[in-house]
């Protein structure tokens, strides 16, 4: 049995990475974060949407589960609805006219035609 001497490679140093951000930006960044406002603060500014607030009006907005790039879109789609409903809601609506002959409006309180 003879056993064949096994040369390894060295392995070579670790290159020192530099840190991506430099002390003093870092510092800066810590102290920035550390004096942000909070939620509350934020809603009372009106920089933040209370989702709470509009619950009995909107009840999906209570749902947080959407994530922030995706919060405007849901708005405008909510928005949107809520314009469709109200343009359908409107031409339903019954006419001046009909109101009269139900005794619901007066004639002379019905806009003209």
């Amino acid at each position: 049995m003879s056993t064949v001497p096994t040369t390894q490679a060295p392995v070579p140093p670790k290159p020192v990475r530099k840190p991506s951000i430099d002390p003093e930006a870092a510092q800066k960044l810590e102290k920035s974060l550390a004096q942000r406002p909070d939620k509350h603060e934020l809603i009372e500014r009106n920089i933040l949407k209370e989702m709470e607030a509009h619950a009995h009006v909107f009840p999906a907005r209570v749902d947080d589960s959407v994530a922030p790039s995706l919060q405007a879109a849901k708005e405008k789609l909510q928005r949107s609805q809520l314009e469709d409903k109200l343009e359908h809601a409107l031409q339903a609506r019954p006419k001046p006219e009909e109101l009269v002959k139900g005794g619901i409006l007066k004639e002379t309180d019905a806009p003209p035609a």
